[in-house]
């Protein structure tokens, strides 16, 4: 297999677990990114060169991958046992559908023990017909996968996902580099020295401010910023999964379940008022831009939109 191609990182999804905008949703943000047109589905990510492969498979992902016009999969990263990372597992079937029988080889997917156990209640068929492989892997525990040594590390995101991982993937072909996915997180327990000064980092990045009661054990971009500090990526920072759960000042669907309420809001130096609440993607940008210029922090986060590929 040659290393030629150029690799990129494509981001298939952007969002949440529900997606943006929420149906039949009223709230600001909803309302904003309706009239805008703008869409994050269910985040899921591809590395693309010479070797295809999938990180995360939510139930999105027959969409993304037919508009990012995917080929094949070579291989799966599983991140955790939540319906938005795996639920999608099925749509792989496709692959050996269209294929001559006996042609198809089952994809190798990754993921923690933990984690397995839950989904395969759901989608252990999909191993016993030859649709996927399951290798399982060990936080802490190097492994091969086509062209990239992949690093699992423990992340926590609560006790209903306690085979969260995320995925340090390195890749030593002319243009080498190295990417952090931290997928869904409130904490990791220990950033250890391999894990630091990746080339690339993608974060998730749920809320804008840190709210109050953090009950989905998700990471705002306001704790998000000390992560980024302590991976200290060398390019670029890509923070990933927003959701609308922040409450923008006057809106009156910040009655809504889904809307917390801040802890403590950030807010520009020697300001009272805090930084806006973002309601679409350009307006993402500029809060986490600006953010980060009052903070005199060096490092370049971007904020990804759904089909965005980025060369690296």
């Amino acid at each position: 297999m040659g290393t030629s191609k150029q690799e990129e990182l494509v981001f298939l999804g952007t969002g949440a677990a529900w997606g943006l905008p929420e149906l039949n949703c009223p709230c600001a943000i909803c309302r904003d990114m309706r009239a805008k047109g703008e869409r994050r589905r269910r985040t899921a990510l591809l590395l693309r060169g010479e070797f295809s492969l999938l990180i995360d498979c939510g139930p999105d992902i027959l969409t993304q991958l037919e508009e990012s016009r995917t080929q094949r999969i070579d291989a799966v990263l599983v991140t955790h046992e939540h319906g938005d990372h795996y639920i999608g597992l099925d749509e792989l079937f496709v692959f050996k559908r269209i294929m001559p029988r006996d042609a198809f080889q089952a994809i190798p997917t990754y993921m923690t023990d933990q984690t397995w156990r839950i989904i395969k209640q759901r989608f252990g068929y999909l191993e016993t017909m030859g649709v996927i492989k399951v290798h399982p892997v060990c936080p802490g525990c190097w492994f091969t996968c086509g062209p990239y040594r992949i690093l699992p590390f423990d992340t926590d995101h609560g006790d209903f996902a306690r085979g969260s991982v995320g995925y340090l993937i390195n890749w030593r072909g002319p243009k080498p580099f190295s990417l952090v996915y931290t997928s869904d997180f409130m904490g990791i327990p220990e950033i250890h020295s391999d894990l630091r000064n990746p080339d690339y980092l993608v974060i998730q990045s749920f809320w804008l401010n840190e709210p109050l009661q953090n009950r989905p054990h998700h990471m705002s971009f306001q704790n998000a910023i000390g992560f980024i500090e302590k991976f200290s990526p060398r390019n670029e920072t890509f923070i990933v999964h927003m959701g609308d759960a922040d409450k923008v000042p006057n809106d009156p669907a910040n009655n809504m379940l889904k809307k917390y309420d801040p802890r403590d809001p950030m807010r520009p130096p020697g300001a009272s008022e805090p930084y806006p609440v973002p309601l679409n993607h350009s307006q993402w940008q500029k809060v986490v831009s600006k953010i980060m210029s009052d903070r005199g922090l060096p490092y370049l986060v971007r904020v990804p939109y759904d089909g965005l590929a980025v060369p690296l």
